[in-house]
């Protein structure tokens, strides 16, 4: 029979959750809010990804003799005016949500943020430029940009990310400029620059890493802002077409008329986005709790 060696016993699956759950529990204690937004995070992930398994009815099934029903043993959040199961279609139209909100804000922060990195290092006339048109951007309220491109483009899922991605841009653009400005004035970066390593490696060796707190914090802020404007886009009628289930949708049009004699079909999608974007906003407090090192005690 042979021993396992120390090395191996310390690397198993059990002794590194022995080891990392004291630094798993002092960061629950110390973001509580923060730990209560990746459980909210999470159960809408897992609640989209698995919508045709957890959903009751097909999001367009229509019970006839069943409209207008209110919460009840067989449809738990009542239905709509056609007899569609709103349970079913808050759960599908979470889809929606999180991937417009997702794909809009990894491609806005992505681009800004890139944007802004070399803005920032580059500097210069350069950078003046940059800013410039950032501020033309920044000049037009995010809401009533976004509903023009997407009245420019037609409505539809694509455009609405599209739409949403671009008036990101200018807020990543300006706080990862701010980060990559003081980044650039350390004395690595200019060790780094004294060797020879050219611009791009600066960057992305040394710039980039630095960088990628204040991006993961601005990314988790910027998130629920998205999916407030998909919401409010569908609602408006600009933002995904009917009769895809959408959460801001179904507020609109029927939620909106019958919303005295039948409140559920107001009241579950807006509880969803009032959850969702709170969830996120404690996200992104507690990564900035968590990553900010003035912050830390």
């Amino acid at each position: 029979m042979t021993e396992r060696s120390p090395a191996v016993a310390l690397n198993t699956p059990r002794a590194l959750i022995a080891r990392e759950l004291p630094n798993a529990k002092r960061l629950i204690i110390r973001a509580p809010l923060g730990t209560l937004g990746v459980l909210i995070f999470a159960f809408m992930g897992a609640m989209a990804l698995l919508a045709p398994v957890v959903s009751p009815f097909d999001p367009y099934e229509l019970h006839y003799g069943a409209e207008f029903s209110a919460p009840n043993d067989v449809f738990r959040l009542g239905t709509d005016n056609v007899g569609r199961d709103l349970l079913s279609r808050v759960i599908w139209g979470s889809r929606i949500s999180l991937l417009v909100g997702i794909a809009a804000t990894a491609i806005g922060q992505v681009s800004g943020g890139f944007i802004g990195l070399v803005s920032g290092y580059l500097a210069g006339k350069f950078d003046i430029l940059v800013q410039r048109i950032m501020d033309i951007l920044m000049a037009f309220p995010t809401m009533v940009l976004a509903l023009a491109l997407v009245a420019a483009l037609g409505p539809s899922v694509v455009n609405v990310i599209i739409a949403i991605a671009l008036v990101q841009i200018p807020r990543a653009a300006r706080v990862i400029r701010s980060a990559a400005l003081a980044i650039k004035q350390t004395q690595y970066v200019d060790a780094a620059r004294s060797i020879g390593c050219t611009h791009w490696r600066i960057l992305l060796r040394h710039v980039l890493p630095q960088c990628l707190a204040p991006f993961i914090v601005i990314f988790s802020i910027e998130l629920p802002h998205a999916i407030l404007i998909e919401a409010s886009m569908s609602f408006l009628g600009l933002g995904t077409p009917p009769p895809t289930p959408s959460w801001g949708g179904m507020l609109s049009g029927v939620g909106r008329e019958f919303v005295e004699s039948a409140p559920w079909l107001a009241i579950w999608p807006g509880a969803a986005i009032t959850v969702v974007v709170f969830g996120f906003n404690m996200l992104g407090d507690g990564l900035r709790d968590v990553l900010d090192p003035r912050l830390r005690t």
